[in-house]
């Protein structure tokens, strides 16, 4: 088979997967796995088998006109360079774990039968993104991950927190794509093709007229899908879905897409010095306000949110500098360890039996009971606090020394400011990334809180998973020398000022963590046992806000009593109540639009029922009056018809009297 026949099978095997198992997963349930496990397995040794042949060389293009239409037209395209072929294996990769994970995770669960078709239609769409060569068809897939992500963040529908969770990806991620669709149509409107070699070419000639408009509105599409500030909220709160659908979107799909849309179209955003610099100030509030945040988190889960839009914001900092090699590097490189944590995460949660462990400050026991999830949730955690010589060390660093290249002026893509506010952000982000790792760490293997129930050994379809993503967590970095073919051809090797300096307030961040965690498990262990004690019944969150306000309340002896020696308390400060709640961006968006949108649909209800229908109503009413007159005036009676008409008569001759007497009057 030629490489572009491979390449189309690697979208369409998840998705014919997708629709079989649909088909059969109530009737004939036990094709359900092999159904959710054989394609994309198959379609990631085709991945593969591209990326071989494709060799990071030449873009290989192939395309057949989708239909015809009277201005621009839309191709079924493929385009495969180095970045389309490398990203489609994490996908790949990266969705055959989350299937096989999946197997044991929802053994029990009576909807997984779909919950595997929309995991493989998910896959399938990402694929399509990624290896389309045509925007409209690459803007069918991006819109049917948001459709995918809406039914499986809300899986559990049964809980409230996963219906608002569901509604709220879609809604935010829509708010997104409005001014993304606008900015497609006019991209395609200045340069006349959706064929992203032909808008290139187009650029690379002068042929945008509005470059600035058209790069911010796409990047508002951008903020949304990879969960950029403003647009960030929702990925935090998606946490409610299942943890492997959590691995999938933080991964390698969904989050990935909007970096990867940049990646592909660099050159419309480079167009424009401005849509460059606001991308920067962008990645560098994403950077630090995320990092802050996963430090006040005590859910696991919400940690590894804040931390993905931190490292996405990495990535969004490399192209604002510029070097779209460097981003797609550490998304990656990211994928691989990001998914190493959640799904380690997930065997937590699934050795306690219960989501409720999710809170770290509960937990206690996990180094004995999970050792194949701590030795790789450790491993994962290393990475992503860049420690060398794991995969995160040598994609962070690309990133620092992009910036560092275009802050000094060495790159003339971008301007000098974004460089220097994406250089200074990464190494402050560093050091938040190093803190909250360590926090992590700490509380969820060290801490005081209540045992793991003993389960027995984890299904080794949950645990082989790990080991196997903990490969490219520890390897894929050194390779980056012999595959530099697929990101541009250029070196993405860390420089000696950017290695020391972020390596030294790695180092920083992670032992001011541990030395605070040291001095909060001291003070508690010289407090009594029971200073404050735990209501029965009482909200878990208020709880924990009551006991930790003072450091004379010692939880830990008691069984699911959080453990108060979090570092991250310290740490913060003052600040770590307004971190804690994502520094109340929830509440500000409830002010400035979801409260007036609402006020202004009850003032529309009422005018449509006290207004509009009050018209109509009334019209119909005086219908009725005036048709039950005439109906009782019917009576079939001769003498009331002879009796009416000589009253009608004798009116009609006393008012023609009394106008005739008045005239004469006149």
């Amino acid at each position: 088979m030629t490489t572009t026949t491979l390449a189309a099978l690697v979208p369409l095997l998840p998705f014919l997967g997708a629709l079989a198992g649909l088909a059969v997963g109530r009737t004939s349930p036990g094709f359900v796995r092999p159904l959710a496990i054989l394609p994309t397995l198959t379609a990631a040794v085709l991945a593969v088998v591209v990326a071989v042949r494709q060799g990071g060389g030449r873009a290989i293009d192939a395309a057949t006109q989708l239909t015809p239409t009277g201005s621009v037209p839309i191709d079924l395209a493929l385009h495969l360079d180095g970045f389309a072929v490398l990203v489609a294996v994490l996908v790949t990769v990266v969705a055959t774990c989350v299937q096989l994970y999946s197997t044991a995770y929802l053994r029990d669960d009576a909807r997984y039968p779909s919950y595997a078709a929309l995991v493989s239609l998910f896959t399938s769409a990402m694929l399509l993104v990624v290896y389309s060569g045509d925007l409209m068809v690459l803007l069918v897939g991006w819109e049917i991950m948001g459709i995918c992500s809406y039914f499986l963040v809300g899986h559990y529908w049964e809980t409230p927190e996963a219906r608002a969770a569901s509604l709220k990806a879609f809604l935010v991620t829509k708010l997104g794509d409005v001014p993304f669709l606008i900015g497609l149509f006019a991209l395609a409107a200045d340069t006349g093709s959706f064929r992203i070699t032909k808008i290139l070419a187009a650029v690379g000639n002068g042929g945008l007229d509005h470059p600035t408009v058209i790069a911010l509105l796409l990047l508002a599409g951008v903020a949304g899908k990879s969960a950029q500030f403003p647009l960030h909220t929702w990925l935090p709160d998606a946490m409610a879905g299942p943890t492997p659908v959590s691995a999938l979107i933080h991964a390698a799909t969904m989050v990935a897409a909007g970096i990867y849309f940049v990646a592909r179209l660099l050159p419309v955003f480079a167009a424009s010095g401005a849509a460059l610099v606001v991308l920067a100030v962008m990645a560098a509030v994403t950077m630090i306000g995320s990092g802050l945040a996963a430090l006040a988190q005590d859910d696991i889960k919400r940690v590894l949110a804040y931390s993905t839009i931190g490292q996405l914001g990495y990535m969004s900092g490399a192209l604002a500098v510029g070097d779209r090699g460097a981003a797609v590097f550490h998304l990656i490189s990211h994928g691989a360890f990001k998914a190493v944590l959640f799904l380690a995460a997930g065997v937590v949660i699934h050795a306690a039996g219960t989501n409720s462990l999710a809170a770290m400050s509960r937990m206690g026991g996990l180094a004995r009971r999970i050792p194949d999830a701590f030795w790789t949730m450790t491993v994962a955690l290393l990475a992503l606090a860049a420690v060398p010589p794991f995969a995160g060390f040598f994609s962070k660093e690309a990133v620092l020394v992009a910036a560092e290249h275009t802050a000094l002026g060495d790159r003339s893509i971008a301007p000098a400011a974004a460089g220097w506010t994406i250089l200074v952000a990464g190494l402050l982000a560093a050091v938040l990334t190093a803190a909250y790792a360590v926090r992590l760490w700490l509380l969820a293997f060290r801490g005081r809180g209540a045992e793991v129930p003993d389960h027995g050994k984890q299904p080794a379809a949950m645990t082989s998973v790990l080991w196997i993503l903990a490969v490219p967590t520890i390897g894929f970095g050194v390779t980056v020398g012999m595959i530099g073919d697929w990101f541009d051809g250029h070196g993405l090797t860390p420089s000696l000022t950017t290695a020391v300096l972020s390596t030294g307030v790695t180092l920083v961040g992670g032992l001011v963590t541990y030395g605070a965690w040291r001095h909060t498990t001291a003070l508690a262990a010289r407090t009594p046992i029971g200073a404050v004690v735990a209501h029965p019944g009482a909200e878990p969150a208020l709880v924990e806000a009551e006991a930790m306000t003072s450091h004379t309340a010692v939880y830990g002896t008691i069984a699911g009593a959080p453990d108060p020696a979090d570092p991250g308390r310290l740490l913060l400060g003052p600040l770590h109540r307004h971190a804690a709640t994502g520094f109340h961006l929830d509440a500000l968006y409830t002010v400035l639009f979801v409260r007036p949108v609402q006020g202004a649909a009850r003032l529309v209800r009422f005018l449509d029922r006290e207004v509009v229908d009050t018209y109509v109503n009334g019209s119909g009413a005086v219908t009725r009056l005036l048709g039950t007159a005439v109906r009782r005036a019917q009576t079939g009676n001769v003498q009331t018809y002879v009796s009416a008409l000589l009253a009608g008569s004798l009116v009609l001759a006393i008012a023609a009297v009394v106008f005739a007497n008045v005239n004469a009057g006149s």
